[in-house]
């Protein structure tokens, strides 16, 4: 065993295995695996070894194909048999919302280039030769690329690949300590000596945690006990195989099953409402190869219901029982990457869907690693969307509910209620005392709307216009007519401060730096030129400036500063120090003039101008720019002082009729003016000049920006796709993101986002065109929920054009 590599992959299950070999194909070959016992000794072995590519994350479907074609890739490099049965797969709707769901994944299939289709229940019954009772079944969604595999032998094959390249695996060889060195290598000592690494992987599956700890790390994960059955010979399977053929993969959502062929039988595998988490406290060290006894009391309904679907099952004996703990982050998705607060710590685990996700997570891992960035938007996927604030208090109830509901239709506008509220605002009270309808961001409660009276507390879970309409219709009108008021918690916020901040931030960020009592717009950049980040810069003096972009972004911004860190600078988060509120609309500035004393006429508080004030009692900062396109005004002080400056702007507003409104009606406000949002029309997959925030780029400025080589030669070159805006001729139901756009009867693009204006009485939507193709006025069709709807490209903001009412 050698005593220093390049990188040390801690466990040997498919997804370390997938690690290691995709660090040997992109060219690192001093790499390294120890496992604790075998290879697939943990999850592995006893995975039912099914894989599909349906995933609600467009990312994670595309990431999840590029697993699936990766297998015959690895037969034939290293002339392993992985069991591959491409049989396809159907995933069956027995209601009217689970089959808008599985039409909408059908929309965003058509440009991802994956080659789905909607079945109806004749078609059904033709590919499961009549063994599914479709009594109930609307239609169903079909993938040739779904099916199943030998999970030891595809591990095996990784494994002997990745040696192939050059890695080491050292079998039977427990990790007992992972300590950081000064120079950021790290000092891993296993049972069989101490191994000096530059780089840790944590690849631990069912011990990640255990691993984690070694490190100071939580990671909220937990395994939970997941039971299938494999049955006795079915004459109906024998007879499918004699014709040459295989029985398809069937995804029953209704009655929480997937279905596979095994051998002559069959394999069904539940995902049960009485589920168990299994070891909540710690993986012990001994479990390996055992199972988990039988529990046939937990999956009773689930059977029976099976029996009703699958009619055969019940004719069949049960062959074997397989119950066993496989890990679930909270959310349900892997946690993948660098773990914030840790030089060259990487984390690869909570891969539940090992054989579906685990070639893709190997890949996007090695890319992350070894170019510094992943080629596909990482952030479902990345371990830092939980932050720091997670406990296990947290992410065991959040686990269960996503078991239990891993099969339920998911909604667009959907709100899971497990392990809410947590983490809570000053003014949690008072905007629950008036009817707050809340969501939630990064673990935090926010504001969606408030209900009207009589109206419920609850918005409806819809992929349509939802219960929320008229209550959001209000807030905007109150916004737009007179004042409204909505809290500034949700906004990610760091202090910059040192001698060499200026030039610092003019280096991380793309945008002009502004001067002291302004602030500007910029764009943060990678190196490969996509937007990592999209902030506002408030220059408070020479050494001093505040930051604001997307609270949900804390960890991943956070991290990418601690990264690039100089001398001379100091970075602090006060995210949950500072909140406040913004007003907006053309009441605001009577507003604001009747709680300070500092002037805040047009000539003295300008457009993008930002000032200490006194209001009422309250040290605030305050700056002139609203994200709802109106006149507006940010109001930052600490959380000690929220509360007061409430009280005072609500006294001073009553006659102005201020009205406090919710993310709803802020998601409608910016539609009139276009305004993008982070993660939707500004993420890791786009460019500044594809999306137009190439016009806040200070192309001349003298510092060598992150991304500027990138950035200039797209601009120079020019991108081939253009972000635009849409008016729609909707009916019920308006553009949420991924649905796909067409033009000659052909799909050239996708929306980002959409929904309904509610002040000019529009649904608009924007997304992605063919640069060569973007004209005002251009008529093409956008895909909701199966049904094309005509729109049009309308580029003049619908709201506003000339800026008048914003800078005014």
């Amino acid at each position: 065993m050698k005593t220093h590599t390049r990188v040390l992959v801690i466990g040997g299950g498919v997804v370390g295995c997938s690690v290691l070999y995709h660090l040997t194909k992109l060219g690192w070959s001093d790499v390294m695996l120890v496992e604790r016992s075998e290879l697939t000794s943990g999850s592995t072995w006893h995975a039912a070894g099914g894989f599909h590519t349906l995933n609600g994350d467009t990312n994670m479907a595309a990431l999840q194909g590029y697993t699936i074609r990766l297998y015959k890739e690895l037969e034939a490099i290293t002339g392993m048999s992985c069991g591959l049965h491409h049989v396809g797969g159907i995933t069956l709707a027995d209601n009217p919302a689970r089959f808008e769901q599985l039409k909408a994944e059908r929309a965003k299939h058509r440009y991802m280039g994956l080659d789905t289709e909607i079945l109806g229940p004749e078609e059904i019954a033709k590919f499961t030769d009549g063994m599914v009772n479709l009594e109930g079944i609307i239609g169903a969604l079909y993938d040739p690329l779904d099916g199943h595999l030998d999970p030891s032998g595809t591990t095996h094959a990784y494994a002997k690949a990745a040696r192939m390249g050059g890695a080491e695996i050292v079998l039977h060889n427990r990790v007992l300590e992972t300590n950081p060195r000064p120079d950021g290598s790290w000092e891993v000592v296993t049972e069989k000596g101490t191994i000096i690494a530059e780089h840790v992987v944590n690849a631990g599956g069912l011990w990640a945690r255990e691993i984690g700890a070694m490190a100071g790390v939580y990671l909220p994960l937990l395994p939970m006990a997941h039971q299938y059955l494999v049955t006795d010979d079915i004459p109906e399977i024998m007879d499918i195989l004699k014709s040459g053929r295989e029985f398809p993969h069937v995804m029953d959502p209704g009655g929480e099953s997937y279905l596979r062929q095994e051998g002559r039988g069959l394999c069904i595998g539940f995902y049960e409402k009485p589920c168990e988490p299994w070891s909540v406290d710690g993986t012990p060290w001994n479990f390996g190869h055992e199972l988990l006894n039988e529990q046939w009391d937990k999956i009773e309904d689930s059977v029976s219901f099976a029996y009703r679907r699958f009619p055969v099952l019940e004719r069949t004996g049960v062959k074997r029982v397989i119950h066993g703990p496989f890990t679930f982050a909270p959310d349900g998705n892997p946690l993948i990457g660098p773990v914030p607060g840790l030089r060259n710590y990487w984390s690869a685990c909570a891969v539940m869907a090992g054989f579906s996700q685990g070639g893709g997570m190997g890949l996007a891992l090695a890319q992350w690693m070894i170019e510094g960035e992943v080629e596909r938007d990482p952030r479902g996927f990345d371990v830092a969307r939980f932050g720091t604030w997670t406990t296990p208090g947290y992410t065991v109830p959040k686990v269960i509910e996503n078991y239990q509901m891993r099969f339920n239709v998911s909604y667009p506008n959907e709100e899971r209620p497990a392990a809410r509220p947590f983490r809570t605002t000053p003014m949690y009270d008072i905007f629950d005392g008036m009817n707050a309808v809340w969501g939630q961001q990064y673990g935090l409660e926010v504001v969606n709307y408030h209900a009207l009276p009589g109206e419920p507390r609850h918005e409806e879970p819809t992929f349509k216009r939802s219960n929320a309409w008229e209550a959001t219709r209000q807030e905007v009108l109150a916004v737009r007519e007179g004042v409204g008021i909505n809290e500034v918690q949700n906004f990610g916020k760091y202090l910059v401060k040192g001698p060499k901040a200026r030039a610092w931030l003019d280096r991380i960020m793309a945008g002009a730096i502004p001067k002291p009592g302004r602030l500007s717009l910029t764009p943060m950049l990678a190196e490969s030129g996509k937007i990592i980040g999209d902030f506002t810069v408030s220059c408070l003096s020479e050494t001093e400036f505040q930051l604001t972009a997307s609270y949900g972004a804390q960890g991943w911004h956070s991290r990418w500063f601690d990264q690039h860190l100089e001398e001379g600078v100091t970075i602090e988060n006060v995210s949950d120090a500072r909140s406040g509120f913004q007003i907006a609309g053309p009441k605001a500035r009577e507003l604001l003039s009747r709680v300070t004393r500092s002037d805040v006429s047009e000539q003295s508080f300008k457009f993008m101008d930002v000032k200490p004030m006194t209001i009422g009692m309250a040290k605030c900062l305050v700056q002139r720019v609203s994200y709802t396109a109106d006149l507006g005004y940010e109001i930052f002080t600490d959380h000690m002082s929220v509360r007061h400056l409430w009280h005072t702007l609500s006294a001073a507003g009553a006659d102005l009729g201020l009205r406090p409104f919710g993310m709803r009606a802020m998601m409608s406000l910016r539609l009139d003016k276009w305004f993008g949002s982070w993660g939707r029309e500004f993420s890791p997959d786009y460019t500044p000049c594809e999306t137009g925030l190439d016009r806040f780029i200070r192309w001349n400025k003298e510092a060598d920006w992150i991304g500027k080589a990138a950035a200039m030669s797209e601009k120079a070159a020019g991108p081939k796709r253009k972000l635009v805006s849409f008016v729609v001729d909707a009916s019920d139901a308006d553009v949420v993101a991924w649905e796909p756009i067409w033009l000659d009867g052909a799909v050239v693009g996708f929306c980002t986002s959409g929904g309904f204006s509610h002040w000019t009485g529009k649904s608009v939507a924007m997304g992605f065109l063919p640069a060569d193709r973007v004209q005002d006025g251009l008529e093409c069709e956008i895909e909701i929920l199966g049904e094309r709807r005509p729109a049009r490209v309308h580029l003049a903001p619908l709201w506003d054009a000339d800026g008048a009412r914003m800078r005014g």
